[in-house]
């Protein structure tokens, strides 16, 4: 294991070598005079303009998006797509203009259409009264509309206000001559209310700190005054094979070449970092030392413990500084993330119970993992998906590092029954609240750039796992006070399963979130059978799957044609017919193109050795290649031969969850004391989700990219680029299977 870890760290290193040199801007100065305006091509898709008086605008066409977004400090950001209410009227579509009612703060009030309309962000009242659902709602939207109903203002969830279409219905209002959902009326974070701008008029830049143009963004230095405008090129930067580009007179920049080296340190923030770095560094060295020389002797062992504690912790605060500067604006360096990268997966296979056969897998699918972020970031011009899974991967595996170093009575103590339920109810409630608020201010990407929905599932895993584990000791376990309280304890895991199905359903416009809970629910089931003994109802679990399978042939043979018209039905059809569909199913139709030119052996017909580090070429503009699609990408550079021992790798992670389950049940059966056979059973039963769930994410993943299930993506485990998935579910997931190892 550890010579292929090696050599996936040299072919790592190899790939930055050989990458060409790239150049970025680093400033970019405007020069205009009262009435003139520049493109920002090849920049951004946008132009400034400064006004007769003098001002600064941006302006930007409504056919391109994304739309720029203006930031300024202590408000809400502001896309050119939307912009706030005016104080006295409404400029409706279709050339409607209306004049405001006084109305509580947070609300609109106006007459239009010979009704009085009332909008707090949430509902529309018509004349004081809710209007009936659209013929064409969800039940989703049907069951959020009653929820404003009847619910009071700051429980309410929000839905925009649409204006546009003929018929007035639920929160739309139907104006003739303008097409359904001309505008739209939503409620920001801030509280306030704004409106649709579908022309994108020009917005003046007084006071913005930034324009963001989606991951890319634009810092304004000196600020948008006098007749000079400095603006700082930040994230996501297009980058040029040479410093030099054609533009306009008004327009000059700066160049810098791509940092895939260290250099001279930016700020006291970096400095910090390759500190700790070379702290991190110095520590695993001496801690590897020291157990190889005397092993035995006490003084070497407390030494190699305490410089493996040191290294722990710095990799703890690089991954932290790491994480910091890239919400700065200033990345690390390619190569110092890979060190980072590295010294924590030699920092976690050297601690102690972490070498398991289910943790080595998972370091091989972690290094693939990073090799393919890498080149993606060399080949497609874009490194941050490496940095932030190396910044990730050093905070998770660092933390689970000094918890293994941990006196083991210390650790023992937070294992009772007790300390374990505690600790579930306090995730079950973190989890709840964060799922809470990304149904009110985020969307199905997440919430302050987190996905709850991947600690609800490390909750929902574990939470089961405890409650199945008392209910083999029903009576011979903690006594509570009622039965009702012990049947409210064994029905919490219910409890924040319906809770991620309701946001699987209202949240997400995409129906692989409720495969992915199907398909876990059917696992855990099936472990319970398998442990009680139960074999006719394992059988029937089997059966079951089989079915599942044999339908999903059968649609796929049936074709597209025979299908419903429904907004499901019209995501089945893509799937199965993206031919027919060359534009909703681009990402199929890119990722069949990519997997094909990829062959057995690559597209360079040598396992991606020969282009390593080299332009990755169209398999990098697979839209969300970095996590959906990350498969095709790999397929297509290393080949369908390199695919399969991935999958095989795959499988043997999944293999090593599930034997340690195995002989958790086992030490169960053989413990003479409650407290052992609780927590034998605990980690098997949570040994058992945690595979589920990752089995899921491998079988969505592999199935969208090859089109053998009609299913949206899920990221997949180890190979996507990292985030909560990677953070709050797989890392705990690797910690469990260490602590399986001791016990």
């Amino acid at each position: 294991m550890w010579l292929v870890l090696g050599l996936l760290a040299l072919l790592q290193l190899g790939a930055m070598a050989r990458a060409p040199s790239m150049w970025v801007p680093e400033l970019v100065t405007l020069r205009l005079a009262a009435g003139d305006s520049v493109s920002l091509e090849p920049l951004a898709p946008a132009a400034i303009q400064r006004s007769a008086s003098g001002r600064w605008l941006l302006a930007a066409d409504p056919a391109r998006a994304p739309a720029p977004v203006l930031l300024r400090p202590g408000r809400a950001a502001e896309s050119l797509s939307s912009m706030p209410l005016a104080a006295d009227h409404l400029a409706l579509p279709g050339g409607n203009r209306v004049a405001r009612l006084p109305a509580p703060e947070g609300s609109v009030a106006f007459s239009f259409a010979g009704s009085a309309w009332l909008y707090d962000g949430a509902l529309l009242l018509r004349n004081g009264a809710p209007q009936a659902a659209c013929p064409d709602a969800r039940w989703s939207a049907r069951l959020a509309a009653w929820w404003n109903q009847h619910m009071p203002a700051p429980l309410a969830v929000a839905r925009a206000l649409s204006l546009g279409g003929s018929l007035h219905c639920g929160n739309r209002i139907g104006i003739a001559d303008a097409l359904p959902d001309a505008a739209a009326i939503t409620r920001a974070s801030d509280g306030s209310l704004r409106i649709t701008d579908l022309e994108h008029a020009p917005r003046a830049l007084d006071g913005v700190q930034a324009i963001a143009f989606g991951a890319m963004r634009l810092q304004l230095g000196a600020g948008a005054q006098g007749d000079t405008l400095v603006m700082h090129p930040q994230r996501r930067t297009p980058q040029f094979s040479a410093p030099g580009v054609e533009l306009p007179a008004q327009v000059a920049w700066r160049w810098q070449v791509r940092a895939l080296w260290p250099g001279r340190p930016g700020g006291a923030l970096q400095a910090a970092f390759l500190l700790v770095l070379a702290v991190a560094a110095a520590a695993g060295a001496g801690a590897a030392y020291m157990r190889t020389r005397q092993p035995q002797a006490p003084r070497a062992r407390a030494f190699a413990w305490a410089a493996h504690a040191v290294c722990a912790a710095a990799l703890l605060a690089g991954g932290l500084l790491a994480i910091a500067l890239q919400r700065l604006g200033q990345p690390v360096a390619a190569a110092p993330s890979l060190l980072l990268a590295a010294l924590a997966l030699a920092s976690w296979l050297a601690a102690p119970g972490a070498r398991t056969s289910a943790n080595g897998c998972a370091m091989l699918l972690l290094a693939v993992g990073l090799l393919l972020q890498l080149e993606l970031g060399l080949g497609g011009g874009d490194l941050r998906y490496f940095q932030k899974t190396t910044a990730l991967l050093a905070t998770g595996l660092g933390t689970l590092a000094l918890w293994r170093l941990a006196p083991a009575p210390w650790r023992a103590a937070a294992g009772t029954p007790r300390g374990v339920e505690l600790a579930l109810l306090a995730l079950a409630a973190l989890a709840l609240a964060a799922l809470a608020a990304q149904v009110l201010w985020g969307d199905e990407t997440g919430v302050f750039d987190l996905q709850p929905v991947e600690l609800a599932k490390l909750a929902l895993s574990a939470m089961t796992a405890h409650c199945l584990a008392l209910r083999f000791a029903w009576h011979n376990g903690p006594q509570y006070s009622t039965v009702l309280a012990r049947w409210l304890a064994l029905a919490a895991p219910v409890l924040l399963f319906l809770a991620l199905l309701a946001l699987a359903l209202v949240q997400v416009d995409d129906y692989s979130p409720l495969i992915l809970l199907l398909l876990w629910a059917a696992g855990i089931v099936l472990a319970y059978t398998c442990a009680s003994g139960q074999r006719f109802a394992a059988a029937l679990m089997v059966a079951a799957a089989g079915a599942a399978a044999c339908a999903v042939g059968a649609l796929q043979n049936g074709g597209a044609a025979a299908l419903p018209s429904s907004f499901y039905a019209d995501r089945f059809q893509v799937w199965l017919a993206p031919g027919e569909h060359p534009h909703t199913g681009q990402q199929v139709l890119r990722a069949a193109g990519a997997i094909a030119q990829g062959g057995l052996a690559g597209a360079d017909s040598s396992f991606g050795l020969r282009s390593a580090g080299l332009p990755a070429g169209a398999a990098s503009g697979i839209p969300a290649v970095q996590d959906d699609f990350a498969p095709a990408f790999f397929l297509n550079r290393h080949g369908l031969l390199a695919g399969l021992a991935l999958w095989l790798l795959q499988a043997a992670f999944l293999a090593a969850l599930l034997w340690q389950a195995l002989r958790a049940h086992q030490q169960a059966c053989a413990a003479r004391a409650y407290q052992q056979a609780w927590a034998a059973r605990f980690r098997c039963f949570a040994l058992c989700g945690g595979a589920a769930f990752v089995a899921g994410h491998l079988l969505l993943s592999w199935s969208t990219n090859l089109a053998i299930l009609p299913v949206m993506g899920q990221p997949m485990s180890f190979l996507s680029a990292g985030g909560s998935h990677l953070l709050f579910f797989l890392l705990p997931l690797l910690g469990l299977s260490a602590a399986s190892n001791e016990e």
